[in-house]
């Protein structure tokens, strides 16, 4: 985790999310809620942090320190600009809050993906 000394160097650890100019070139799906390629996307993305340790910027173990938490809030923001470039303009608009953090917009994509998706298997078995 950033910050966590006792997983590697700090500034190798911390260092890493800086370095990423283009996320698309690592996650190219974009996700779109009318393709429903969520499970492809959200494998793609969490490979993606897991190798630039900020898996727990997603799953919501990685936390502030304080309020002043400067180095852990600019993480937080690269991560979210990350899942931001990744969205259909509509799924973006309709996801987009004011002061989310990465956790909530990782969960709030869940939420919303996984709703659908039983749904659409209960429309479908319908349709049989």
């Amino acid at each position: 985790m950033p910050g966590d000394e006792s997983s590697g160097s700090k500034t190798s650890t911390n260092q890493k999310p800086y370095g990423v100019v283009n996320i698309k070139t690592h996650v190219h799906i974009i996700l779109d809620f009318n393709e429903l390629n969520y499970d492809g996307w959200r494998r793609l993305f969490e490979t993606h942090c897991r190798g630039y340790w900020a898996l727990g910027f997603l799953d919501g173990t990685s936390l502030p320190k304080s309020d002043k938490d400067e180095e852990w809030y600019t993480l937080d923001f690269i991560v979210k600009s990350w899942i931001y470039v990744t969205l259909t303009q509509p799924l973006f608009t309709s996801i987009v809050k004011k002061n989310s953090t990465a956790h909530s917009i990782w969960q709030s994509l869940e939420d919303l993906f996984r709703e659908n998706k039983d749904t659409r298997a209960i429309e479908l078995e319908n349709e049989l």
